[in-house]
């Protein structure tokens, strides 16, 4: 599975961006897509994510504020941020998850105060 991932970018604090990502090669075994982050000096997190059937998990430090969608047809999963906070500043990753999880190679994502 290869992933390719774009919509980074700088932003203020309060504005909005969103992020995408295709998958695309050995996609049909894929249950799980979603995006992690990773901020300068600490591990990578979940952001959120999404199953095959729908269902959705959030950090608790973005509900209310991102939104995860998917597209089974495309093999595309979107994240929505808004109401950014210069905490939200990390490298953005897409992941997927089939046999094994598969990464993309990551998008920065600037929030200026």
């Amino acid at each position: 599975v290869q992933l390719q991932a774009s919509g980074g970018g700088l932003v203020q604090a309060g504005g909005s961006l969103r992020l995408s990502c295709a998958a695309s090669g050995s996609t049909n075994n894929i249950h799980t897509m979603g995006w992690y982050r990773q901020a300068p000096g600490k591990q990578r997190e979940l952001v959120a994510h999404v199953t095959s059937a729908g269902n959705t998990v959030y950090a608790d430090s973005v509900k209310g504020r991102f939104t995860i969608s998917r597209d089974n047809m495309k093999n595309t999963v979107d994240l929505q941020m808004n109401s950014l906070k210069p905490e939200d500043t990390a490298v953005y990753y897409c992941a997927v998850t089939s046999n094994f999880i598969y990464w993309g190679q990551g998008t920065l994502v600037t929030v200026s105060s």
